[in-house]
């Protein structure tokens, strides 16, 4: 289901506090550093999300087309459109 900006700015909020208020316990600690790269790339994930919605959502007010828009993302307008119309 497509997902609002605001939905999307509050999951990477979400994350980023979780990845700063992540402490290391003995369980974890053998496996930290794999553990920390994949919440750094979580959390970069989340924030290219909610930039790449305000993107569209800038190319649906300037006008442009879901098949435009489609086509720049690298996949088709009707996709496009399923994916971000909630937040366009």
């Amino acid at each position: 289901m497509p997902r609002s900006i605001r939905q999307i700015i509050e999951q990477a909020d979400e994350f980023a506090r979780r990845f700063e208020d992540f402490e290391p316990d003995a369980a974890n600690i053998e496996h930290a550093e794999a553990l920390a790269v994949l919440r750094r790339s979580a959390l970069a994930r989340y924030q290219a999300e909610a930039v790449l919605a305000e993107a569209v959502q800038a190319a649906r007010r300037q006008g442009l087309s879901w098949a435009a828009i489609g086509s720049a993302l690298g996949t088709s307008g009707e996709a496009a459109r399923q994916r971000y119309r909630a937040s366009a």
